[in-house]
């Protein structure tokens, strides 16, 4: 299968890369390839004449969106919103990532995919109207992947490195750290995530709709960051702080756990965060393992 690979330098899209062996894959340089400027998008597609779209492009960075939301909804739907218009014309199934800032926080259980999203701020916002866009401009052909936390090899260059490699400069630099407690959520490793999405696509159920893949288990972001420090042997000083869920006036939701509840009926699961946190500290911090 061809598949086009939109956002291939970021961390989940360079781990579909690296774990692909079955499908040929193209995933140009977004100097190349900008979802802001889709006439570009559609003269590549028809030269490559892809089986399946995949798109891990968004602007992710949460407080940016607050700064630039037009920004924001470019990428984040109306680009979306052409991809998925772009597929139905070529009859080309469309996958499509998506966020758990789709949801308010307010339950206390894991979100199926079946849940009515509510989200508190611009990000979350704009996910969701890439989903409803998505959906509404391909229904037949789109697909929605909702993931949480994500961490890679590749890091996040539009946040400054991922939660992970970040928490290891914290340690290495010694001194106090404060981190939030309040707000419980589903770290996930792209490369598990990956290979998840690289089954599903394969699946020989794979159909249109939403789709929740996630590391199986549950923290906050201090006990995510206190298995870091445990990896590391690192005796910093780690301070748990209730935030209330705030990064100055935006809201970030208290609870956006998802349940793989699709992709599990299909045989798709994840293994659990402190499984994969273990592997990738091993892996990029050997020094550590």
């Amino acid at each position: 299968m061809k598949i086009l690979l939109i956002g291939g330098s970021g961390q989940l899209g360079g781990d579909i890369a690296r774990n692909n062996v079955a499908h040929e894959i193209l995933a140009p340089p977004r100097d190349t390839l900008d979802l802001e400027r889709m006439d570009d998008v559609e003269i590549l597609v028809t030269r490559f004449a892809p089986h399946l779209i995949l798109n891990c492009a968004a602007f992710h960075n949460v407080p940016q969106c607050e700064q630039l939301p037009e920004k924001a909804f470019r990428v984040n739907c109306v680009a979306v919103r052409d991809l998925a218009r772009l597929c139905r014309r070529g009859d080309i199934p469309f996958v499509n990532f998506s966020s758990n800032y789709v949801f308010g926080g307010e339950r206390r259980k894991p979100y199926t995919e079946s849940c009515c999203p509510d989200p508190l701020q611009v990000y979350g916002m704009t996910r969701l109207a890439g989903e409803l866009a998505a959906r509404s401009a391909a229904p037949d052909h789109a697909v929605i992947i909702r993931t949480c936390g994500l961490y890679g090899i590749s890091g996040a260059r539009s946040k400054g490195g991922n939660f992970v490699d970040n928490r290891v400069s914290d340690a290495r630099a010694g001194g106090d750290l404060e981190i939030s407690f309040e707000q419980i959520v589903c770290p996930t490793s792209t490369d598990d995530l990956s290979k998840a999405v690289l089954r599903l696509i394969d699946h020989a159920d794979f159909k249109p709709g939403v789709y929740h893949l996630v590391n199986e288990g549950e923290c906050s972001w201090y006990e995510f960051t206190k298995a870091i420090y445990s990896e590391l042997n690192s005796d910093a000083n780690l301070r748990a702080v209730d935030r209330k869920g705030l990064s100055g006036e935006m809201r970030r939701p208290l609870y956006s756990v998802l349940a793989n509840t699709r992709a599990r009926a299909m045989g798709i699961e994840l293994p659990p965060w402190r499984d994969a946190l273990h592997r990738y500290m091993c892996s990029k911090y050997a020094e550590h393992a």
